[in-house]
């Protein structure tokens, strides 16, 4: 069974070994026979192409990019600044920490997902 996004490509699929959300994720991936190359998005943040990437399927906002829910987001106070941030200046925050990287994040040649809602990724995979 070939994967509408992927094909015989292996995707890149960042997250967390504690994040329950990417344990399903991964899961659903396997399930339906994709192919995922796993990186732990706290040792190897997605760069900021593949930010880009991300930025660019998601309309360009920068919010959805960030885990709103980490403890990291919470410390630096990041509610407070993001609205004056520049998208360069979000970009390389979150390229170089993860934990602010929202996951679980997924890219492939033709459609790039984050967080997962199962209903949202069986439209696309």
């Amino acid at each position: 069974m070939k994967s509408k996004i992927y094909g015989s490509t292996v995707l890149r699929f960042y997250s967390y070994k504690k994040c329950s959300t990417c344990v399903k994720a991964l899961k659903f991936l396997e399930k339906k026979g994709v192919s995922v190359q796993v990186l732990d998005i706290t040792e190897t943040p997605p760069n900021k192409r593949e930010l880009n990437s991300m930025l660019k399927s998601y309309d360009g906002d920068i919010k959805k990019l960030f885990n709103t829910s980490g403890v990291q987001y919470r410390e630096l106070m990041i509610k407070d600044k993001i609205a004056k941030m520049t998208k360069d200046q979000a970009i390389d925050l979150l390229s170089k920490n993860g934990k602010l990287v929202k996951r679980p994040f997924l890219l492939s040649p033709k459609v790039n997902l984050i967080g997962f809602k199962e209903e949202d990724w069986k439209k696309e995979i």
